[in-house]
């Protein structure tokens, strides 16, 4: 058995990580014998990476080879001619022999879903564990290289991704994709595909807009269904081809541990789990700002973006209100601290508001007023006195439930997780399947 991935090979001028795996697995298949063991694997790593080009993710092929030096050449040269390094790309690409993943190698890929790695930490774990690599550029890529072997998501949740490939010819061209045949799949196919289409905005969601080779990517819980979009959505345009991957998109798993402000680092991402501190204030742009308490001890400045459709829900806590917050660290500079960029909100309780209000009258029962400080209150309509009245408290309602408030579709990031998968989240993956090309 070898594990062969890779990371880093496209850069914002073009070339893609997927499309390499793709046209590596059919020749892998058709030319060199090898059975692969599981679809492809495409791992998103930490999303708050400052140096990532596009989705920083990292792709993994498990195949039963007869000739692993002989892959391992192909593997290596392919990567090699296949990467975009004059353009800024630094590729890795890593092999594992054997069936058991070491658990230092399963440690380092759940790091890498949400810190910052280095490439000497990378190497490091690499020589540890008996892992042959190659690296290009500046090698950065071999720290998704690891975190993709480490990452084989057999116990955990998981979705998988169908991706449609253009021919070269076609690349940098307009894609054009029908919004009738988007739409009508992704209502046919609700619950079990997400972020084809965001309604909201009445935007496309699986066609991106670059130069690159992917022409279009379906999101879904099941290999056929979303392998049944290549029909739903016929294509004008001739594809190069298409392949299903398994991944962890839209599963959280960079969320999945709780941050603790008095150490937290820049870049990293997880939850945090306290009580609003803060008023949120509105900022220009339509953004929110509001500081978050953790232990009744650590205070931390949160920011809620306009784009994610989340703005005008924070805009309604209040001090003292217990939350959850799924959320990345902006880094600090020389005017400003660290910011918690949040993700996902969940409010766990609210607190009582109350309004300050004049007492009313005993006899009319009309609000009165103020005769001044210390002089108690008359009523304007029965001029009624009453020295010793008080100011009342009168609770507001709260235009503001306890839930979960996540991002509109078009704000999603690869990881997050759409609000239709909550309570969706599948145990692991048991059947081990032939790649589909």
């Amino acid at each position: 058995m070898l594990h062969i991935a890779f990371d880093d090979t496209d850069s914002r001028a073009g070339r893609c990580t997927t499309h390499l795996a793709f046209r590596m697995a059919n020749k892998l298949q058709k030319e060199m014998g090898a059975q692969m063991l599981d679809y492809p694997l495409l791992i998103r790593l930490n999303p708050n990476v400052p140096w990532k080009t596009r989705g920083n993710g990292a792709v993994c092929l498990r195949a039963r080879v007869a000739d692993p030096g002989r892959v391992v050449d192909y593997v290596r040269q392919a990567v090699e001619e296949g990467s975009a390094i004059g353009a800024g790309a630094n590729p890795g690409v890593a092999f594992l022999e054997g069936e058991k993943i070491p658990d230092r190698l399963v440690q380092f890929s759940s790091l890498a879903m949400r810190d910052v790695l280095s490439r000497q930490m990378a190497e490091k774990v690499a020589h540890a564990c008996g892992i042959r690599y190659y690296t290009f550029g500046n090698g950065q890529g071999l720290v998704g290289s690891l975190g993709a072997i480490g990452c084989p998501m057999l116990d955990c949740d998981h979705t998988f991704e169908l991706i449609a490939y253009r021919k070269e010819e076609n690349c940098g061209k307009p894609r054009v994709v029908d919004e009738h045949r988007v739409v009508e799949f992704a209502n046919r196919t609700f619950p079990l595909t997400f972020n084809s289409y965001d309604p909201n905005h009445k935007r496309i969601l699986i066609a991106p807009h670059g130069d690159d080779p992917v022409f279009f990517g379906v999101r879904g819980e099941d290999p056929a269904v979303v392998e049944s979009a290549i029909r739903a959505i016929a294509p004008e345009e001739e594809l190069e081809g298409w392949t299903v991957f398994r991944s962890n998109q839209g599963t959280n798993m960079h969320l999945q541990s709780e941050l603790d402000l008095k150490n937290v680092k820049a870049y990293t991402a997880g939850f945090v789990r306290g009580r609003v501190a803060t008023k949120p204030v509105a900022v220009e742009g339509g953004h929110v700002m509001f500081s978050i308490e953790q232990n009744g001890v650590t205070v931390m400045p949160a920011a809620v973006y306009e784009p994610t459709g989340l703005a005008s829900i924070a805009a309604r806590l209040e001090p003292g209100d217990a939350i959850e917050i799924g959320a990345g660290v902006r880094k600090g500079t020389t005017k400003h601290p660290k910011i918690l960029n949040v993700e996902y909100l969940l409010v766990n309780e609210l607190v009582p508001v109350f309004d300050v209000a004049n007492p009313l009258c005993k006899n009319c029962g009309r609000r009165m007023k103020s005769e001044g400080k210390g002089k108690g209150y008359q009523c304007e309509r029965c001029k009624f006195k009453d020295a010793g009245a008080q100011k009342l408290l009168v609770p507001r309602e709260r235009l503001l439930k306890t839930g979960l408030y996540v991002p509109t579709p078009k704000a999603h990031r690869h990881l997050t997780k759409p609000l239709q998968r909550y309570g969706m989240e599948k145990k692991g993956f048991a059947k081990r399947a032939a790649v589909t090309i």
